[in-house]
Formats: structure tokens, C-alpha cells, sequence
């Protein structure tokens, strides 16, 4: 187990690899964050990672910074990190197990790295892994939690195997209701719940819910949960449990602080078609998809262009794995729309990148807002639905650009 002194020793070593990168990010990229938040900010590179924005460092919580989103997928070196626990082993891949178990199941069994690599056929899908908290930092009013920006987010190409092959040898009974993970994270103090969630048995055994090995072509990195790590495609990244050591088929709901307290958004508050039953409540129900949304990747507010001068426009979108239909952007603050090329798609749970050329006609300000639409017809909104925990903000982005 790695103790506080080698944490930060460790994290130190980085920092040295990296060429010492303490030095403020750039205020554009935090616009619309608390000023705490603001001040506190700093560019901190991991071990095996480049610079990110440091929001913690003990657990570790780190934002990808928003140049890193121009293009589709996201390096592994610049993922974003987001733990729950403050003790996180390095794990010897070659000790490592994972305990198939469970009250609702006929026959646990336990598996090395080797075995899920070699006896179950590999499954590969690009996915969106997106915290469920991205953007509470510009809620208003400001909330409690990690006050992140636009950059608790990443997508990814993840392989590994198929979770429902894996529970088929363990024969789930006919009484099984979820299935909950866990990892080798642990708490820094003992009152600490572990963190432990769960879904329900359906998503565990939808074919693209995944225990992933790989990302990116690579093995996980240690700070994204190698060796391995569930994959929840289109589900809010709280589900991808990294450093999984156990999964355990539950005939009644998981019941414990991460299920019930957390994570939880008011009930019939946001356009979600995927619904976790076993775990609502009369007012409350577990965050569980995606809602549509979209990032300008190439703008920063106050940018300046010359009149007459074309200006491309460059984003991403994304959603909980219906697909993206349309994304519209407005060079007049939202009074016309124009409607943005799609350029690349990795499938239903990737980002999908767009484009848009502007030329301004003459000197001015020019807002630019983008926003993107499903193939269910959802699209983003333009007042945050304001919930107590910061999760779901999909409010329409809003850059100011200067031309002259």
C-alpha cells in the first residue's frame, strides 16, 4: 500500500520528469469558476502523465486541460484522474485477482490478468468516460464538491472482456438483481465508506460493458486503473470502477454510502432514458446516463481575429450512446443557427467531432455558442438545472471572440 510520504515523493518524481510544471493554467480556461477554485489552480504532471489542472492531491483529482480535446480521442497521458479513495496501491499485475462472487450466483471463482486476456474473447468499442460532476465548477450558484471545469473527461479506445462472459461462468442465479464492483482503492482514514458501486444486471450484461485491460492500444495506466477497470459505455464514469478486484452479484440493491447517498440526482429532473429502479427512492434516483452535450475546442473567450479573415470552429459532442444527430452553432449569440459539418465518429459512445467556418463581416464581438442535438431529440439547455450535487451541466457554451 502506498503510504502519504510515498505519495508525494512519487508525485514529486513526476513533477521533476516533467520539468517542474507549477505554474498557473491560463484564466480563460477557468472562466465562470469560483475564485478559490481560480487561485488554487496549477498545472501538476503525474507520473506517466503531462501537465493536467490539479484540483486535489490526495485523493488524486486531476482535469484534463481543454487543448487537449482538439482531437477526438484523448492521449493517456493527458486523461483526466479521478479517485474517491486517498490509498492507492500499485498493483503487481502478475498477483493481481478478481473474485467473481456474490450471494446470486452458482459457482464464484477467482481470475488472474492472464486468464481474463487469454480465455475470453476481446471486445474493443471507443467510449466517452465522462465524471459526473464535469462542469459543476460553473454551476450558479457554486456547489460543494471538486470544482471542476470543462475537462473531467475523456474518450477512449478500451478493450478487454465482455463482464457478461465473465458472470456466465460464475451462473448468476434467477434471483440476481445488480451487480457491484469494487477495487483496491482504499480509505486514507477508516470511518471512509470503501467505494463500491453497482449497476443493474441488465447493464452488467449488455454486450459493450466491458473489464478493460487496455486503453488506447496500451495497458491502463496506473492512474486510470491498471490492470484493469469496468467500462460502462454511456453511463456517467462513476460506474467505471478502476483497479477492479471484485464483482459480486447481488439479489438485493447494494446498499452501501456510494448507492445511497451519493451520486444521486432529484427524479424526473433530467430527459434520462436509462433508469437504475432497485436503487430509487420517491424523490431521488442514481445519476446513470450522459445527457447530451458539446465542447468548442479551438476558441478561447477573448480571442482576437482580423476582419474578413475565415475562423474555424472545431468541437466535440457526445451523449449516453444514442447517437448525435445534429450540432448547431450561432456567431450572434444564439439569435440565427447554422448547422456544423460532423467530421469524425468512433461509434455511439465516442465524442464526435464537428466543424464550422465563420467569416466575420466586419469588426466587432462576436459570441459563439454551440449546441448539439441526439438521435432522440434531446439537445442542450441554455438555463442549468440546478441539483445540489453539480451533475448533468449541459448548458450551451458561450465564447466571446474579438475581431479588428
Amino acid at each position: 500500500m502506498q503510504g502519504r510520504r510515498a505519495f508525494v515523493k512519487s508525485v514529486g518524481a513526476g513533477l521533476a520528469l516533467a520539468g517542474g510544471a507549477w505554474m498557473a493554467p491560463r484564466r480563460s480556461r477557468a472562466a465562470g469558476l469560483p475564485q478559490g477554485a481560480v487561485d488554487a489552480a496549477v498545472l501538476d504532471a503525474l507520473p506517466g502523465k503531462r501537465a493536467l489542472i490539479r484540483h486535489s492531491l490526495r485523493p488524486p483529482n486531476y482535469e484534463t486541460p481543454l487543448e487537449a480535446f482538439d482531437s477526438i480521442l484523448t492521449s493517456n497521458d493527458r486523461f483526466f484522474v479521478r479517485w474517491h479513495l486517498g490509498n492507492i496501491p500499485q498493483v503487481d499485475p502478475h498477483a493481481w485477482r478478481l473474485a467473481i462472487g456474490g450471494d446470486a450466483v452458482e459457482r464464484p471463482l477467482q481470475l488472474t490478468l492472464d486468464q481474463l486476456k487469454q480465455e475470453f474473447e476481446p471486445a474493443e468499442l471507443v467510449a466517452v468516460c465522462q465524471c459526473a460532476g464535469n462542469r459543476r465548477g460553473l454551476s450558479d450558484p457554486h456547489v460543494p464538491g471538486v470544482e471542476w471545469g470543462y475537462g473531467a473527461m475523456g474518450n477512449a479506445r478500451w478493450k478487454g472482456a465482455r463482464l457478461k462472459d465473465v458472470l456466465a461462468r460464475a451462473a448468476p442465479r434467477g434471483t440476481a438483481l445488480e451487480v457491484a464492483f469494487d477495487g483496491a482503492d482504499e480509505p486514507a482514514i477508516e470511518r471512509t465508506p470503501d467505494f463500491v458501486k453497482s449497476v443493474p444486471l441488465w447493464k452488467a450484461q449488455d454486450e459493450n460493458t466491458l473489464i478493460a485491460y487496455e486503453m488506447n492500444g496500451e495497458a491502463l495506466p496506473h492512474w486510470n486503473g491498471f490492470p484493469a477497470r469496468i467500462v460502462v459505455p454511456g453511463w456517467t464514469a462513476t460506474y467505471w470502477v478502476k483497479q477492479v478486484t471484485a464483482v459480486n452479484v447481488l439479489s438485493a440493491p447494494q446498499g452501501g454510502f456510494w448507492m445511497s447517498t451519493a451520486y444521486r440526482i432529484p427524479k424526473r429532473k433530467f430527459p434520462v432514458i436509462d433508469r437504475f429502479v432497485s436503487q430509487e427512492t420517491a424523490e431521488t434516483t442514481p445519476i446513470t446516463e450522459m445527457v447530451v452535450n458539446s465542447l468548442i475546442t479551438n476558441l478561447a473567450d477573448g480571442q482576437k481575429f482580423r476582419k474578413g479573415s475565415p475562423i474555424a470552429i472545431r468541437g466535440l459532442a457526445w451523449d449516453g450512446g444514442y447517437g448525435i444527430r445534429s450540432v448547431e452553432v450561432s456567431t450572434d449569440d444564439g439569435r440565427s443557427w447554422q448547422t456544423a459539418e460532423l467530421v469524425s465518429d468512433l461509434g455511439r459512445y465516442s465524442f464526435v467531432s464537428w466543424q464550422h467556418a465563420f467569416v466575420p463581416p466586419e469588426a466587432g464581438t462576436y459570441a459563439v455558442l454551440a449546441k448539439a442535438t441526439n438521435r432522440q431529440g434531446a439537445s442542450q439547455t441554455f438555463e442549468l438545472i440546478f441539483n445540489p450535487a453539480g451533475y448533468h451541466n449541459n448548458v450551451v457554451q458561450r465564447i466571446q471572440i474579438q475581431v479588428g
